[in-house]
Order: C-alpha cells, then structure tokens, then sequence
C-alpha cells in the first residue's frame, strides 16, 4: 500500500472535542444546551444503530438529546403533528428524521414539514436551495465531511478534477455541488449508472467520491496515480472467515486503488465517522443562532 490512509475516526474524535468545547463555552456564556431530536420511525437494525450512536454522541459532547421512536404502522399525520412540536420546541434546535423510513410514508412530505432553521440534516428544499447558490446554511452531513476528509490530505482543490460516482440526493449531488462552490473551486464531474465508460473519466481525477453502492465500481487500474480517494459505500459481502459470516466493504477495490492513489478513506472508519460528527456540529451552529 503506497497511499497515505485518512483517519475518519481521527479527525472525527479531534472535529467532536472542538464541538464539547463549543457547547459548554454556549452553556456558560448564555446558559443554553444545544438540543437534538431524533424521530425513528419502526424498528430497521441499522436505523436503532445508528440513532444509538448519535445519542452516545449527543451525551459524549454535552448535548441534549431527545429520542422519539414511533411504530411502522404510526399515522404519517401523526408523525408530522410529532415534527411540528419539535419546530415550536425552543429546547430543540435540530431535529433529525431517520431515513429511511417504512414502506408507505412519503420521505418528502415528512422532510418538507421541518423548519428549516432546525433542519441539520440539510436535506429541506429550502436548505438545499440555499446550498446551491452559495447562501449561508446548513450543509448536508456527510458531504461536509467529505470536504472535511479531503482537506485534511492537505490538497488544494481549486483548478483540481473531481469526479463524484452517484446522483442520489443524499451524497452524490450535494458533494458536487459543495466541490464546485468558489471557495473550493474544483471542476466537477459527476457520473453515475447511465455514464458510459466510466473509468475515462476517472482516470483524469485528481479527486474521486465513490457513492454508487455497489462494491469494486472503482478499481486501481481506473485510477490517475495520485489521486485522493473518498469512499462513502457500506457494503457487506459473504466472508466464511468473519463470525458473522460477512465483512464490510466500501464501493473502492481498497486493495488496487491504495496502490494507485495518493490518499483514500477505509470503510469501515472513514467517512462514516464524519457523518455524525457533522451532524452534531450543524446542531451547534442552530443552537448559537438562535441565541445570538
């Protein structure tokens, strides 16, 4: 492996101390804990995961955190009555849908109804929009720390190709958006399952985020040598050898493409550290708002 390894764990723990030293500086300057609240709807395994460990990075950084847990079969009404009292709330400052959610229910319906001023996850049309023309908001999480990740390689984006693998509103859009913004001035390419011949364009990045969801769509020989690799996929695939008898995997072969790149993320512990971590931050940032 020639490729330098970007800790997500590292730069996540470094990213979650300056958030506790922001929280208890708001506590003690204006008596006022920046609260989260989280709505998860059924009963997904890797939904409860994931809600449990926002909530033990809620406490670990002096937060507030504020759990709703409705049944698969609650009333999308009653649901959005839920987000409507979160919004008229003044304890909570963030409020987090877990998606996705159940069979039935419209994604954008519920999303729609959180006021944008608590939206941290950034995924209102308001946010986004926002996002887009380069006005102040918050920025969707795990693109955030996507950038983040990159900066820490210490490479310069601007005038730099970026090449984003994956169009879903979650990582693959906003990420090439926040790219292409002035202040960080990369040209962005952004390619997806109806790109034809794929690795033309990767191998003239001097970035590529893999989001496509599928292991080994981006391989070594598809490469530019040094380039940064941000891998954002979570795959499990059979491994006999594992007690569960899968092993996690990351949309990149990371085997061939440390050979070729310059840095890349390891799955597990790169982006998927970042996720959360920015997720807190966007919380404190509603909470310093809305107290001035």
């Amino acid at each position: 492996m020639n490729a330098q390894l970007i800790d997500g764990k590292k730069l996540a723990t470094e990213t979650r101390a300056e958030i506790a030293r922001g929280v208890a500086a708001l506590k003690a300057e204006k008596g006022v804990t920046p609260g989260l609240a989280v709505i998860l709807v059924g009963d997904n395994p890797a939904s409860v995961s994931y809600v449990t460990a926002k909530e033990k990075a809620c406490r670990e950084a002096g937060m507030l955190s504020r759990e709703i847990r409705m049944p698969a079969t609650v009333a999308e009404d009653e649901l959005i009555a839920a987000i409507a009292k979160l919004n008229a709330d003044p304890a909570i400052h963030g409020i987090l849908v877990q998606l996705p959610l159940p069979k039935g229910f419209s994604e954008k319906r519920v999303i729609d109804a959180i006021a944008p001023e608590k939206d941290v996850d950034g995924f209102t049309p308001v946010n986004v929009g926002r996002m887009l023309i380069g006005d102040d908001c918050f920025l969707p999480c795990t693109p955030h720390g996507i950038i983040k990740l990159i900066e820490v390689t210490g490479m310069d984006l601007a005038g730099k190709h970026a090449v984003v693998i994956g169009r879903s509103n979650i990582v693959g859009k906003p990420v090439a958006a926040l790219l292409s913004r002035k202040s960080v001035n990369a040209t962005v390419t952004l390619c997806h399952t109806g790109t034809k011949d794929l690795a033309a364009f990767t191998r003239t990045a001097d970035v590529v985020v893999v989001a496509a969801g599928r292991p080994n769509t981006l391989t070594g020989d598809m490469l530019k040598p040094g380039a940064v690799v941000i891998d954002v996929g979570v795959n499990r695939v059979p491994d006999a050898t594992k007690e569960k008898g899968y092993r996690l995997c990351g949309d990149a072969d990371f085997a061939s493409c440390a050979e070729v790149a310059s840095a890349i993320t390891p799955v597990p512990g790169g982006v998927g550290p970042m996720t959360i971590t920015m997720l807190l931050w966007n919380t404190l940032e509603s909470a310093r708002r809305v107290e001035g």
